[in-house]
């Protein structure tokens, strides 16, 4: 938009144009509830036009027509309010919305485009979904909502008051490593919601998709426990579990591509073989016909919980100091066996502890990076078949194959 050359004219025709918007909304919606109606579609196209006028005016010098023009929409809005209360009404959505309205009229004059735009065309919708909003707020999970809020307050609390320095000869940085449990977390939550909207709607298999954005070694443990409970959802639970292992290496490669990403050309295509290889080694498996509910993965933990927030946190902490002490005793070999023995846990802490920096990282810890999510591989299959004794043999076989195909790649740096 910066190209374009937004005359006076077209910016009136904003005005115009959203105010109108937004005044048909009102009317519509007024219609619908046969309710009497603060102002229509020709008053709010007004309300905007005055707003837009006002703008000018203050444009010419005239300042005080910007501020008066606001108090009397004010005025009629709160007369509007106080005649509401009188009939027994409530709900201060319309008043807002004409207040709103002047706003966008007088930034249309006043500001760049896209803010009186981005307003206006927001506004609307909001306006528009009420009744989507309200199912929507009926069917929210309080205690996740919470959870969510209470994250995100500790975060823009914290985060700003951490020293951004490196600390120990450990190169311990609090502000990076607090930055680090924001990002994984929400990459993980974006699973979660999405897990949680669609996952049980669809089937196993999508459920496993989601699953493996925030842990892909519980999505393994809790479809297990549904094959061990039901025999015949096996197939379709190992093919959730499969399907789950391949996107934890897509979570990782985006993990490492926003904190290293000069790394990113020389390893991305392992990451995208070993991906392919776990999706194609969850097909041929054949679906069983299931009952709605019988088929949810509902053992994952919402990651922007504050707990396994500060989890992660210590875990990368401790994790970067063995690192460090592994490579420095016993060297590149040190550091392969500790990846294999980290790999049975979680392993995110442990591979953001190996890619700091903003060179592309050696060989040796891209071997190390493979042995790890190799290791983690293994384990979950070891998870998935202890539970699942229907199908056994075919998760030995299958992720025995998955494994095979990590050494190669950590041989082969």
């Amino acid at each position: 938009m910066n190209s374009f050359e937004w005359t006076f004219q077209l910016r009136f025709i904003v005005a115009l144009a959203l105010g109108f918007l937004i005044g048909l909304e009102r009317e519509t919606s007024g219609s619908d509830r046969k309710s009497k109606l603060f102002a229509g579609v020709r008053t709010y196209t007004l309300i905007s036009l005055f707003g837009f006028a006002c703008g000018w005016l203050f444009h010419l010098n005239v300042t005080f027509a910007l501020p008066a023009g606001l108090i009397a929409i004010a005025a009629l809005a709160l007369t509007e309010y106080i005649s509401k209360l009188k009939e027994g009404k409530y709900g201060l959505t319309s008043e807002v919305a004409a207040l709103l309205t002047f706003t966008i009229g007088a930034l249309s004059m006043l500001a760049d485009i896209w803010v009186p735009m981005s307003l206006g065309i927001i506004a609307t919708l909001l306006l528009s979904e009420k009744a989507e909003l309200e199912n929507w707020v009926d069917r929210l999970d309080k205690s996740e909502f919470l959870a969510v809020i209470k994250f995100l307050l500790i975060t823009l609390i914290i985060l700003p008051a951490l020293p951004d320095q490196n600390y120990t000869q450990f190169n311990l940085n609090p502000k990076n490593i607090w930055q680090i449990v924001i990002m994984v977390s929400s990459i993980g939550f974006v699973g979660y919601f999405l897990m949680k909207k669609l996952g049980d709607k669809v089937g196993l298999w999508l459920s496993g998709l989601l699953g493996g954005i925030v842990s892909s070694t519980a999505v393994s443990i809790a479809v297990g426990r549904i094959a061990k409970n039901d025999p015949a959802q096996s197939k379709n639970a190992l093919q959730a579990s499969l399907l789950a292992s391949s996107v934890m290496y897509v979570r990782i490669l985006i993990i490492i591509g926003i904190i290293n990403p000069a790394s990113i050309p020389a390893i991305w295509w392992k990451f995208v073989l070993l991906t392919i290889a776990g999706v194609v080694l969850s097909f041929g498996l054949k679906q069983a016909e299931v009952k709605s509910g019988e088929q949810s993965v509902s053992t994952l933990q919402n990651p922007f919980e504050l707990k396994p927030a500060i989890i992660f946190a210590v875990l990368f902490v401790v994790l970067s100091i063995i690192t460090v002490l592994v490579k420095n005793f016993f060297g590149n070999g040190g550091l392969l066996t500790l990846s294999a023995v980290v790999g049975v846990t979680d392993i995110d802490p442990f591979i953001l502890s190996i890619i700091q920096g903003t060179k592309p990282f050696a060989p040796i810890i891209t071997s190390a990076i493979i042995m790890a999510m190799m290791s983690n591989t293994i384990i979950k299959a070891v998870y998935f078949a202890v539970q699942a004794k229907e199908i056994r043999k075919e998760t030995i076989i299958r992720y025995g194959i998955w494994t095979a195909l990590h050494i190669p790649l950590i041989i082969f740096m």
